[in-house]
């Protein structure tokens, strides 16, 4: 038995259909599955699935009684601390998704830029906003973490 991948991550949307826009009109998600479970005071679910249909984001209504981390943001300007930091998606083109998700109500948090991480030097090019529901996502260029070989001589 082993691990093959992240299956998905869970969100609680302040306005779901606002934040089902913003990952299927943004960021090319689809709606995979759609639910309600009224024993968990569930109104509406939904299961999305990523362009490269391997992972989801599963989103929930502000009502919905799901086991979290965290603590919710009092207000907007509140940063909510848990275990989630961020969300980290591969894009092809960092600038352009960065204007994408700006022009569908996200907000500004780190512009595109290029940094220069660790050694062996590993260039990434990446941006991050807050979603209109305020998740923290980074937008990536694809790039190889896994520096193993380069670093065996």
């Amino acid at each position: 038995m082993s691990v093959k991948g992240l299956a998905h991550v869970a969100i609680q949307a302040r306005d779901y259909q606002e934040t089902i826009a913003f990952y299927t009109e943004v960021l090319g998600f689809k709606r995979g599955h759609h639910w309600s479970l009224p024993s968990f005071q569930i109104q509406e679910a939904s299961m999305l699935i990523s362009p490269d249909q391997r992972t989801c984001l599963e989103i929930f209504d502000n009502d919905a009684v799901i086991p979290a981390q965290g603590k919710k943001a009092a207000s907007e300007q509140d940063i909510a601390h848990g275990a989630l930091l961020h969300l980290a998606f591969y894009v092809d083109n960092v600038d352009e998704i960065y204007q994408k998700a700006l022009a569908h109500g996200a907000r500004t948090f780190v512009e595109p830029k290029q940094l220069t991480l660790g050694e062996p030097p590993l260039v990434v090019t990446n941006a991050l906003v807050h979603s209109p529901n305020g998740e923290v996502i980074e937008f990536i260029e694809d790039v190889d973490f896994d520096m193993s070989l380069s670093s065996k001589k």
